[in-house]
Formats: C-alpha cells, structure tokens, sequence
C-alpha cells in the first residue's frame, strides 16, 4: 500500500483529541508527513489554502472493524431467510466456507475490504480460520488463504491484522467434523509453525487467535498465548457467545471459559474476548482485572439471537471496548457504535451509557489497540494519517449543529454518508467512490455470485 510521502488536508470540522476531551473544531488543516503520519493539525486555520486537499463535512478517525470473517460476506441474505439457530446459522456458513479457494478468496475479501473502506473502516482485525483445502488437504503454500486476505486489504486500501487462528476440535474431546478439517492444523504446535512463516508488511500486522475453549483443547491454549506474548502480538478468541458453549465448558472442566483462559494465561491486555455474552460476576472480575479488551459485535449478536452482553459493566470494570461487524450481516462502524449504546437502553430501559466522544474512541484509537496499531485512531500530531469524513448535508445528518459532530455520527449517520477515507496519507474514498475499486457492489456481486452459483 504506497503511502502519499507528503500533503496537506484542509477539514471543514475535524473531531479532535483536546485537554478537557475531545472536540470538533472547524478548518483544520492535517498536514500528513514521510511515512504517511500526521506532521501537524491546525485548527481554525482560515479557509482552504492553495494546494491543500478540501475534505467537505465532518473528519473522525478511521474506525477499526475489530473482528472480521470476510467470507462470511457471502451469508448475507441467505441466513436470514425463516428462523433457526446459531448452530443452523453455521451449517450454511461452514457450506460457504466449504466453496472458497485463494483466488475466490482474493477476489471476494477484496470486495468486502472495499466495502469496509466506503463505510469509513481503515483497519480490519481478520479472525482467519480457513487455512487449507477442503478435507485438509494443504496449499502449495500452507498461507495461500492468509495471504490472499493480506493482499485483499493492500488492493482495497486499507490496514490489517491477520489474527491468525488455530482451531482444532469440533467440541470438548471432539475430533474436527469434515467441514472443519480444512481450519485444523492438527495440534497447536503445528498451528504455531505455519503462522510462523507469515510476515508483517507496511500495511499488514499478524496476531494470533484462539477460536474458543470449545475449538482448541485445554493443554494447547497456552502454546497459542505463549506464541502471541513471545511476538508482544494482539491475541482474540471468541469467548461465551453462547450458552452452549458455557454449559459444555463446565461439564469438561468444570469451570467457565473465561476462568479456564486465565488459568492457562490466555488473558491480558494484548488479547481481545470476542462477544462475552454469557458472563458470571467472577468472569467479569477477571476479564477486568487482567486489561483485557471486549469486543462486542452488536449487528451479529443481534442477527444470531446470541444476546446483549454485559458491555458496560465490563467497561466500568475497566475492560476497554472495541467493535466489530463479525458475520458482516451490515458493515456500518456507526451502527455498530450506536447498537452497543442502544441495545444497553433495551436491557435496562434507561439512557446515557456512554457518550457519544466514547463510542468514538471504541471504534478508534480502543478498536485499533485491540488489533496491534496503537499508533491509529487518533488526528494528531505523530499517529497514523487514517481518517474518514463523514457528510453534515444528508437527510441523515443536516440540521443539527457541527459541534454536535461526534453525536451526528454516533446517533444519525451510516455507512452512506462517509464522503472521503485517508489511508496512510492517501486517499482511498472521495465523493463516495472508491478510488481503487472502481465498482464495489459489481464486485461484491461478481464474487459472491461465484459462490452462490
């Protein structure tokens, strides 16, 4: 992903880190230097200058989409025909998954990356569990899928962090199913050769992931933890999405999963638990205790009937929140921001969990965090240049007042109304339009329809 060596960005309102909080200011210009990294913000600079690139609207931090299954793009539609469970959910996406070989996964993770990028994403966490060849048979290159993603994100523009993920087991002693085989590296000291060999590029990071307790077997948590602290890499897991999934725990071990991550050192402040909907008061505890990061995920938790997790008491227990699109049954960062808020009135029925400026920072600098770009998520001096703009003139957000910016875009805004995203300096939305995926749904529907046929 070349990066734009030096320009300068003139905002007409910017969201911007201050002394007493965050604020918008007006005419800000962005100055981005070597190495795609902001050189300077200006506020209330005066009118564009020459020679600075004018960005209309309202300029946040590029928003971090913190757990991702790109293929899962390919359910849209398909898994919300009738009723079901998670576990009918699964059986079609394991049909998918079943489908995809590198060249189809290049060509739809792309699409899906593009479709990240117009809704403001800048950075994806991709939780990769689709290794090999159907029943287990091994590429060429034992990372063709991994690398496939990689080269998705540098195609559409955008940051990622390839989570790694060793999944091993269909169930608690459980061999993997047929449909699991192709995910399964056979123990986890397998799993830590192959990931091994993947490596980092300017706009690609690798961590690790543990599927979930259920997925990898007690004694092999620890190689997966240990192999992420070695390389000081950002480690996730899918932790108490369902009932299930606790009830079986206990039988096995006789503890939650979360307790069983912790006796085997799978959490800290480097690892992300990806939903935490079903937790004990202990668990809590513990995830707060250890820094660990939440993850939650409220389009698919919602779509998959998993529940509302305890977001906030893990928050004012000190856990920092970030937000995914999981399943991608919408890719909108703002919806995702406003369903954690809005799904905490349904439960309580009261108001005001979280500011607007707070549900900012999970998507931004907390969501980026999570997936091992600290330096992210932020417009000022020293961090990354990545930002998106959204439009104050849409039948969404007009009307109210620019410094009302951050609840415009929390509470109003979609993914429509992002008008310009800055990757590394360079811009890779303007007007709406993707500048290096020149048609992003004949692309979505090309690949996808690949599949469906």
């Amino acid at each position: 992903m070349p990066l734009n060596p030096q320009v300068t960005y003139w905002a007409e309102h910017a969201w911007l880190p201050g002394a007493n909080g965050p604020a918008v200011e007006r005419e800000v210009l962005i100055a981005v230097g070597p190495g795609g990294r902001i050189a300077g913000v200006t506020a209330d600079s005066g009118p564009c200058p020459p020679g600075a690139v004018r960005l209309e609207g309202l300029a946040l931090p590029g928003q971090a989409n913190a757990h991702s299954h790109a293929f899962h793009r390919a359910l849209r539609g398909h898994v919300q025909v009738g009723s079901g469970t998670f576990w009918t959910w699964r059986d079609t996406m394991y049909r998918f998954a079943g489908l995809l070989d590198p060249d189809s996964y290049l060509e739809l993770a792309t699409a899906v990356y593009a479709e990240m990028a117009l809704a403001g994403i800048t950075a994806v966490g991709e939780f990769h569990y689709l290794h090999h060849a159907p029943g287990g048979v091994r590429y060429e290159d034992p990372n063709a899928m991994g690398e496939a993603l990689i080269e998705a994100a540098a195609r559409a523009g955008i940051r990622i962090t390839l989570l790694d993920t060793c999944y091993l087991s269909s169930g608690f002693g459980a061999e993997p199913t047929h449909a699991q085989q192709r995910f399964s590296d056979g123990d986890a000291e397998a799993w830590a050769v192959r990931a091994e060999a993947l490596k980092p590029r300017e706009h690609a990071r690798i961590g690790a992931a543990i599927h979930s307790v259920r997925a990898v077997p007690a004694e092999q948590l620890g190689t997966v933890a240990r192999w992420a602290r070695e390389r000081e890499a950002p480690l996730h897991v899918h932790l108490s999405e369902q009932t299930a999934e606790n009830d079986a725990c206990l039988a096995a071990h006789g503890v939650t999963p979360t307790r069983l991550l912790a006796d085997h050192g799978a959490l800290g402040p480097r690892t992300s638990a990806v939903h935490a909907t079903h937790l004990t008061e202990e668990d809590v505890r513990l995830l707060a205790s250890s820094g660990t990061t939440i993850c939650m995920c409220p389009t698919t938790e919602r779509d998959l009937a998993d529940g509302i997790g305890p977001a906030r008491a893990l928050a004012s227990a000190g856990c920092p929140i970030s937000l995914g699109s999981d399943s991608h049954a919408v890719i909108d960062p703002w919806e995702e921001a406003r369903a954690l808020e809005l799904d905490e009135r349904l439960r309580t029925r009261t108001r005001g969990h979280w500011t607007a400026n707070a549900l900012l920072r999970a998507g931004g600098e907390d969501g980026h965090a999570s997936i091992g770009w600290p330096e992210a998520g932020r417009i000022e001096a020293g961090a990354l240049a990545d930002f998106t703009v959204i439009a104050l003139d849409t039948v969404r957000t007009a009307g109210p007042p620019a410094r009302l910016g951050a609840e415009i875009a929390v509470f109003a805004a979609s993914a429509a109304d992002v008008r310009h995203v800055v990757v590394g300096g360079r811009q890779v939305v303007r007007d709406g339009a993707h500048l290096l995926v020149g048609d992003v749904p004949g692309a979505l529907a090309a690949s996808i329809g690949a599949l469906s046929s």
